[in-house]
């Protein structure tokens, strides 16, 4: 059932055609519209980050190491290394004074380029800081001090903290436990197999929090998305899809690894979830920017933003137009 979303031509010649399956949901969590297969079985990736912040921040963790919103949003982020990101690590540190080394996320070099080179040129070396899940893996550990938990073996699914999330990603998701499937994510930790539609369903609660039943899930959610919000710098990075959207407080949104992406529109009360077949990510801009279209979303600032940042004249190195990128699918209304 994969469909096209998106074919690249060269001097006319299609070069790439990319498929895939997108998934829109309403507040109740039907399918509002679809490409493909809405229930298409997916790797959340780093899509999972808000969701896995819930269990710290709702135990208490911002009042706890009195963090602010920056640090609050680097728990969600998938960040290029640059330096504000590595000033906000450290102020984290400071705050909890848990040994960097103790996350399981190996030492990498920045993925920011700029940020690479200027590192190198200065001598430096690779980091587990500057890995781009370290936020995620340090908010992990902060939670764990406080909580009394272990902080050896924080990544295995049997750990308390792991237990905890895989019950707040049941309840956002509407999914039984036991139909979480897990793999293991390239940071280490578990990462979570659902369908398009569950995931949907999630980044609908996270833009609507006055529909979870839980309390302090439901301040918790508001408390992690106004950080992302205020920060959303720090959630990505400069030039970063996920930053661009953040911009826009209607939005909250997360992309993953091998090319999912989640968003939550909060006026309209939608959560969408797509997932590109082989992988790409570099296409993402050109299918959030048709979505809104076709959903017509009204801020559209937004949408000149994303056409702006990811336009579909194909250029080579030296700024030459080449080619263009055309998307190509029509969302099935419900």
């Amino acid at each position: 059932m994969e469909t096209v979303l998106v074919k690249e031509y060269r001097a006319d010649i299609m070069e790439c055609v990319h498929k895939g399956h997108i998934c829109v949901v309403n507040e109740w969590g039907g399918i509002e519209a679809y490409v493909g297969d809405p229930h298409y079985v997916a790797f959340t990736r780093s899509s999972a980050k808000p969701l896995q912040a819930i269990p710290a921040i709702r135990a208490g963790l911002v009042d706890y190491y009195h963090l602010g919103q920056e640090e609050i949003a680097l728990m969600t982020a998938s960040h290029r290394g640059e330096p504000a990101h590595i000033e906000m690590l450290e102020r984290f540190a400071q705050k909890a004074g848990i040994d960097r080394n103790l996350m399981i996320c190996a030492p990498s070099w920045p993925l920011d380029e700029e940020s690479k080179h200027q590192l190198i040129r200065s001598g430096g070396d690779k980091s587990r800081w500057y890995h781009n899940c370290s936020g995620k893996h340090y908010g992990m550990l902060a939670y764990c001090q406080m909580a009394g938990y272990p902080l050896q073996g924080y990544e295995q699914p049997e750990h308390p903290l792991q237990q905890e999330i895989l019950r707040c990603i049941s309840d956002l998701s509407g999914m039984k436990q036991a139909d979480v499937a897990l793999g293991t994510d390239g940071c280490g930790l578990p990462v979570f197999a659902m369908p398009l539609s569950a995931l949907a369903t999630a980044y609908m609660k996270l833009a609507t929090p006055e529909q979870i039943e839980d309390a302090s899930t439901r301040t918790a959610v508001q408390i992690i998305t106004s950080a992302m919000h205020a920060s959303p710098y720090m959630v990505a990075g400069r030039d970063k899809v996920d930053t661009l959207l953040l911009e826009d407080d209607n939005i909250v949104s997360k992309g993953g690894f091998k090319g999912v992406y989640c968003f939550g529109l909060k006026r309209e009360r939608l959560g969408i979830a797509f997932k590109i077949a082989d992988g790409s990510e570099e296409e993402w801009g050109w299918i959030i920017e048709s979505i809104l279209d076709q959903l017509g979303y009204a801020h559209q600032e937004t949408i000149q933003k994303l056409q702006a940042a990811f336009p579909k004249e194909l250029l080579n190195d030296e700024g030459q137009q080449v080619g263009r990128a055309e998307t190509e699918f029509t969302l099935n209304r419900s």
